[in-house]
């Protein structure tokens, strides 16, 4: 059953009847404490009538005449033998004790009220039935009323549910004509307090989705942007190649190559950035890994560039930096981390990599000898596309966005300084306990 409507009326009727039934059964028991005490008095009443030689108690009520046929007595000597009684039941109860008990035959079950005279002992039973069963039609009457406005309660709730529900309906209609660019958030009232949370966190999905629309549409504007120069440089280069001497067309070649690499270079970073955009990478299973062991994966292929420009490429590893993510992800932050490093480092530099941990947290440090990012420029350089005024190393402006995306999804800070000799750049990436290990097996 999918309608709340049928659900709500199902559980809300369900409890009447439960609380009905409950009724009932205390109605009944209460009625049979209420018969017990009548009917015994007038057990007890006819065995002092007996005893005085009057028959029976004077003006009786309804229900004693009713119970009065099935009143038996029974007179018994005081030896124990029955010399009388009134009626003829196959099983009747035996001698009891004097006074009020309860006694059990093969064919009912009694109340018995037992009086002894000077001759004999004089015995009023009465079969219990005939207490339970007005106790039972004492309970129906009173419970006939619940009954029959059952019916009439299930209608009542049938349309105040359906009246407190209009809003969501209202909502719902609103959401389903709403053309699929609009995610303007919702209006949270009149909606019932129940259900604004919901609302609530709806609007604040559509506020991120918006967000993330917004930042990729300023992605797809810049990047297109960063293309177009590239590749009219190409286009350029390749029209001048003809007519062009063989120096003149090595050096176009040679620039053509270096264009070709420029692109394929942001095209690569872009695709990297736009997979860690995606929400399927965030969900993407983790497994345990050695940090140090990446990044000796990742200099091992930016050897050659280093050598390129006999820039020494070192690592430093106190600690294997045993941490939980993404590999691919880490691959992709060091590489950008690296690659940056060798872009701005002089010739006949060194560019140092060092994998420790501080105070139980791995941390990843690349240290650079170049020029370094001003103070106030820190802040920004993590923007997509964004570069420092009067850099020369034409990078793209996207590696340091990328850094901080991996590391986000790592729980990973990222911070800039200059290094130890208080030259070059610093980049520090220290990782949190979500990364760690044992915190996410």
């Amino acid at each position: 059953m999918s309608s709340l409507r049928a659900r709500l009326l199902l559980w809300l009727t369900g409890a009447l009847l439960l609380v009905g039934i409950a009724v009932g059964v205390g109605l009944y028991h209460r009625a049979l404490d209420e018969a017990d005490r009548v009917f015994d008095e007038q057990l007890q009443e006819t065995a002092l009538a007996l005893r005085d030689r009057s028959f029976l108690p004077t003006s009786p009520t309804y229900g004693e005449r009713e119970a009065a046929a099935d009143l038996v007595v029974q007179v018994w000597s005081l030896t124990g033998v029955r010399v009388y009684s009134s009626q003829r039941y196959a099983s009747m109860p035996g001698l009891t004790t004097l006074g009020f008990s309860s006694v059990k035959t093969p064919d009912a079950h009694w109340r018995v009220y037992g009086l002894q005279t000077p001759f004999n002992v004089i015995q009023v039973a009465q079969p219990m039935r005939v207490r339970e069963s007005r106790a039972a039609r004492l309970a129906l009457r009173l419970l006939a009323p619940l009954a029959l406005a059952l019916p009439m309660l299930g209608l009542i709730i049938w349309l105040t549910v359906g009246r407190a529900l209009r809003p969501l309906r209202s909502l719902a209609d609103e959401v389903g004509a709403r053309p699929a660019r609009e995610l303007a958030p919702l209006p949270v009232r009149p909606l019932p307090d129940e259900v604004q949370p919901l609302v609530t966190a709806l609007n604040d999905l559509l506020a991120r989705l918006a967000a993330l629309r917004d930042r990729e549409r300023r992605f797809i504007a810049d990047a297109a942007h960063e293309l177009r120069t590239p590749l009219t440089a190409l286009r350029l280069q390749l029209r001048g190649l003809d007519a062009a001497s063989d120096d003149e067309r090595r050096d176009a070649a040679h620039a053509l190559g270096a264009g070709i690499d420029r692109a394929a270079r942001l095209v690569e970073q872009m695709l990297v950035m736009a997979r860690q955009d995606a929400p399927e990478s965030r969900a993407a299973a983790w497994s345990p890994l050695q940090l140090a062991e990446l990044a000796r994966e990742v200099i091992a292929d930016l050897l050659p560039t280093a050598d390129a420009r006999q820039i020494e490429l070192g690592l430093s590893a106190d600690d294997e930096g045993a941490i939980h993510g993404d590999a691919d992800g880490l691959r992709a932050l060091l590489r950008n981390l690296i690659d940056n490093a060798l872009r701005y480092a002089p010739e006949l530099s060194q560019v140092e990599i060092v994998v420790e941990r501080i105070a139980g947290a791995v941390q990843l440090r690349v240290i650079d000898q170049g020029p370094g990012i001003p103070a106030d420029e820190r802040g920004r350089v993590f923007d997509r596309f964004y570069r420092v005024a009067g850099s020369a190393a034409g990078g793209s402006g996207l590696g340091l966005a990328i850094v901080r995306s991996i590391a986000d999804a790592h729980g990973a800070s990222v911070e800039l300084g200059e290094g130890p000799d208080g030259r070059g750049l610093q980049v520090s990436v220290r990782f949190g306990d979500s990364a760690r290990p044992e915190e996410n097996l």
